[in-house]
């Protein structure tokens, strides 16, 4: 029965959020608690969810901090030079655009952690993909799989877990597993030429026209985009159909909800003015130094990263704005990202917190093991492959790697299947639990880019698994899994 309620609490809350009759919030709080009380437990769910919440807790102060970190950051011009750089090579081209943003999620992805990821690549992206009315999801969905794909590194979570779990080597997993995991990478590279293409038909092919110093009542299509100065402007050709408009021809207007929405917020957004009276270009080398110097700590595991990023704030804030009303005027404009994605991570733990207590994670684990034939016992590790893409989005990655993991491993040692490849399997559903409603960091992605989570959901999840099933068929090609 628990592993009945446990799938249909899951399925209840996706169909929720997709056909957005709930907010996030409020469907990651009020669907649990039913579940709980329809279980029988609801005098617990009080424990549940004070167990849920402490064990999230780190995550949300973590996350409350690195977006005042990065905000600070932004604010300050730290990434300007990015935006013209990327500004540069995308030549305002849609399809440059989102190959763009999965080279630069897949770069930022080097540091391990997925919120600073989003946040450094969504500041850089967004002013592009919002002036040029381009579909906000494409951002959201190419970042979210290329930071998947990322996420296995030794230091990113998952192969920590997996050899933790399984009592091996973090490198005598990942390092066989580099081959199929770079063809993954190839995959959201081609994911992005062939979304960008689809963009660059719905919205007609854009130029960069950099000899122009400054747009006239005569040239109406020329706008100033981003960071990039005087001398980044974008022209429209007058040749594309639809060019500008959001809902050209291909017939894909359904598929981009966002690249149409918010017009009126648009008129007033200026992405990154290169005149904000908060840039601070003679302490750049100081942001600079800060910013590498806080990833390297993250990365040699120096101090827990909330302990990390809670530093890092208070140090950015101090140097860059030395007044206190500067910096509460800092505060109060990341006031909102940090009150949305914090309040958005303690539900979950709502979520979380009832799963687990009342044991529906274990019934549903125990369930798919279970179900296993006994002659696929020489094929464990696919099957631990495939097994992976949809748990670990319904699953928290400790919940798959320390319960579901060593049971499929136990299963396979039986057959003379290895640990080490059904510790690499399991790694193939990594591009997909990344945009599972369970993972915190993605609430920072579709915060920071004003996408509806459902929307994100409906269009990343069948590219995230395609990703997924690549990188487990050239795992097997290799000789890997």
């Amino acid at each position: 029965m628990l592993t009945i309620l446990g799938f249909a609490m899951i399925a209840t809350f996706l169909v929720l959020i997709m056909l957005k009759k709930m907010s996030p919030i409020a469907a990651l709080v009020l669907i649990p608690a039913l579940f709980c009380v329809a279980v029988g437990q609801g005098a617990k769910l009080g424990d549940y969810v004070i167990d849920g919440v402490g064990n999230l807790a780190p995550t949300a102060a973590m996350l409350m901090f690195a977006i005042v970190y990065f905000g600070v950051m932004i604010d300050v011009g730290l990434f300007d030079p990015i935006v013209r750089g990327i500004l540069r090579f995308c030549k305002a081209d849609p399809m440059r655009i989102v190959v763009g943003t999965a080279v630069l999620a897949a770069i930022v992805s080097l540091d391990g952690d997925g919120s600073t990821t989003f946040m450094i690549t969504v500041s850089a992206m967004y002013p592009l993909y919002k002036r040029l009315k381009m579909s906000l999801v494409v951002m959201t969905g190419v970042a979210a799989t290329a930071n998947g794909v990322m996420n296995t590194l030794p230091w990113g979570g998952p192969t920590a877990r997996a050899a933790t779990a399984l009592k091996l080597d973090a490198g005598d997993i990942f390092v066989p597993m580099i081959p199929a995991l770079g063809i993954g990478l190839v995959v959201v590279l081609l994911l992005a030429v062939v979304l960008g293409r689809r963009e660059r038909k719905r919205l007609g092919m854009l130029t960069l026209d950099e000899a122009l110093a400054t747009g006239t009542a005569a040239e109406p299509e020329t706008v100033l985009v981003g960071a990039g100065g005087g001398s980044d402007r974008i022209r429209k050709n007058s040749g594309g159909a639809g060019a500008g408009t959001g809902t050209g021809a291909g017939g894909d207007a359904a598929e981009h909800p966002a690249a149409d929405e918010d017009t009126d917020a648009d008129e007033g957004f200026k992405g990154l003015d290169p005149d904000r009276a908060t840039l601070r270009p003679k302490l750049y080398w100081f942001n600079a130094g800060l910013t590498i110097a806080l990833l390297t700590a993250m990365i040699m595991e120096l101090m827990p990263i909330p302990v990390l990023f809670l530093l890092g704030a208070a140090l950015a804030l101090t140097v860059n704005f030395p007044h206190m009303p500067d910096q509460r005027a800092r505060i109060a404009a990341h006031a909102d990202n940090v009150l949305n994605v914090s309040g958005m991570v303690f539900a979950a733990a709502v979520f979380t917190g009832v799963l687990s207590g009342t044991g529906m994670v274990e019934h549903m684990a125990d369930w798919l093991v279970g179900a296993i034939p006994d002659g696929m016992g020489p094929h464990m590790a696919i099957v631990t492959g495939i097994l992976s893409i949809p748990l670990t989005y319904f699953m928290s990655n400790d919940g798959f790697y320390f319960g579901v993991v060593p049971v499929l491993a136990e299963a396979g040692a039986a057959h003379g299947v290895s640990p080490l490849e059904i510790a690499r399997a399991s790694l193939v559903g990594q591009p997909l639990h990344m945009s599972s409603p369970l993972v915190p960091a993605v609430y920072v992605l579709v915060g920071m880019a004003k996408v509806e989570f459902g929307d994100h959901t409906r269009f990343t999840v069948k590219w995230a698994a395609l990703t997924s099933l690549v990188v487990l068929c050239a795992g097997l090609l290799f000789g890997i899994i």
